[in-house]
C-alpha cells in the first residue's frame, strides 16, 4: 500500500496543505475544529510527518513522551519521577502530556518530534492506532495493559492476582459480604483487580450484592461521598469488608466509615492498592498490596531502550505486588 502524504492528508480533509501542516504542528492559526479534521484524516489514512528526520534511523530528538489521562495522587508521581530519573541518565529529555482527548494523543503520536512514547490509560489505543504504530516503526511502551508487538511492549503489575490474592485473604478472615469500590471501566489496573475479586469471590459460590459495587473513581473525595450515599440508601447495610481500587479510595472509605460511626477493623475492614506513604501512618495503618511503582518506571525506559537500539522486540514485563498486612483488616465478628 502507497504511503500517505500531505497532500493525500489535505485532500482528505478538504483543506490546503499549508492547513494540515499547521494542524499537525500545533499552529494557533487553525481552529480546533479544523485541527480534529485534520488530524482524523491523518489517522484514517495512517500518515506520518517526516518532521526532524523522523523516518531517518541516523536521526533522534533524544526525547521522549509520556502521555497520561492524570497526574493526580502519589502513584502517578512516584511512576512519573522514576520514568524522568531513568531518562536524565540515559540523556534523554521527558515531555508529559495530560490528556483526555483521542485525536490530542494520536496527534502527538503521529506529528514527529519524538523518539518514543510511554503510554498509560492508554484506552485510546485500540487494534487500528497499534497497527499504525506497527506501520510506522514507532516505539512505544504501554504502562496499564499487556502489549507485545515488535515496536509496543508493556511493564504493567500483575493487578488481577493481586485483586484475587487481598479478596480471597479477607475470605480467610470470615467476610462473606465483601464490596468492591471500582473506578471507570476503561482504567485496565482496576478492571483487572475486580476481575480477580469476581474469580475469588465465584470460586466459593459468594455473589456480590450490586449495591456493594460502588464507583470510586480512584479518588479520596469521590469514595467518601460514595460510601457515605451507599450506607445511607441501605439504612446502614453495609459489607463487612470493601477492596478499594486504590489506596486513596481505601483511604476515603475509612474516613467515610468513621464518620458514619463504624469502627475498623472492629466492624468493617478495608484493604487497597499501591502502597502509598502514608498508607502505613494512617490510623489504622491500611492493609494494601505493595506495587514496586519505581521499578515499573525504571524497566519501561530500559525496554524503551532497547527499542530504539533495536536490541529486542517489544515484550511484556508483568511485575508482582506484595499484600502487607496492617491494621485495617481483621477477623468477621458479623454472624
Amino acid at each position: 500500500m502507497k504511503k500517505a502524504t500531505i497532500k493525500d492528508v489535505a485532500r482528505e480533509a478538504g483543506v490546503a496543505v499549508s492547513t494540515v501542516s499547521n494542524a499537525l504542528n500545533g499552529s494557533n492559526l487553525v481552529t480546533e475544529e479544523t485541527r480534529n479534521k485534520v488530524q482524523e484524516a491523518a489517522r484514517k489514512l495512517e500518515y506520518v510527518p517526516n518532521m526532524n528526520g523522523r523516518n531517518l534511523k541516523s536521526t533522534r530528538t533524544r526525547k521522549l513522551c509520556c502521555i497520561t489521562s492524570s497526574i493526580r495522587g502519589e502513584y502517578f508521581y512516584r511512576l512519573f519521577d522514576a520514568i524522568n530519573e531513568r531518562c536524565n541518565k540515559k540523556e534523554y529529555g521527558l515531555h508529559i502530556v495530560i490528556t483526555r482527548n483521542s485525536s490530542e494523543v494520536m496527534r502527538n503520536i503521529l506529528g514527529g518530534g519524538y523518539d518514543g512514547f510511554f503510554l498509560f490509560e492508554g484506552q485510546w489505543i485500540q487494534e487500528q492506532e497499534l497497527e499504525t504504530l506497527q506501520k510506522n516503526r514507532i516505539k512505544a511502551v504501554m504502562l496499564d495493559r499487556k502489549i507485545e508487538m515488535p515496536t509496543v511492549g508493556s511493564v504493567v503489575f500483575d493487578s488481577y492476582r493481586a485483586g484475587y490474592e487481598v479478596t480471597k485473604y479477607l475470605i480467610n478472615l470470615g467476610h462473606k459480604k465483601i464490596g468492591f469500590i471500582e473506578t471507570a471501566s476503561d482504567i485496565n489496573d482496576c478492571s483487572e483487580r475486580k476481575r480477580g475479586y469476581d474469580d475469588a469471590m465465584q470460586q466459593i459460590r459468594l455473589i456480590p450484592r450490586k449495591q456493594d459495587i460502588i464507583q470510586g473513581m480512584f479518588e479520596e473525595n469521590v469514595t467518601y461521598a460514595a460510601v457515605i450515599g451507599r450506607a445511607r440508601l441501605s439504612d446502614g447495610d453495609l459489607p463487612t469488608a470493601f477492596v478499594a481500587g486504590n489506596d486513596q479510595s481505601a483511604i476515603g472509605c475509612m474516613k467515610a466509615l468513621d464518620f458514619l460511626g463504624y469502627k475498623v477493623p472492629e466492624e468493617i475492614s478495608v484493604a487497597g492498592f499501591d502502597d502509598i506513604e502514608i498508607s502505613q501512618y494512617f490510623s489504622p495503618a491500611l492493609t494494601t498490596v505493595k506495587n514496586p511503582i519505581e521499578e515499573q518506571g525504571r524497566r519501561a525506559v530500559d525496554q524503551m531502550m532497547e527499542l530504539l537500539e533495536m536490541k529486542k522486540s517489544g515484550s511484556s514485563i508483568v511485575l508482582q505486588g506484595a499484600l502487607m498486612v496492617r491494621g485495617s483488616t481483621g477477623i468477621c465478628r458479623v454472624r
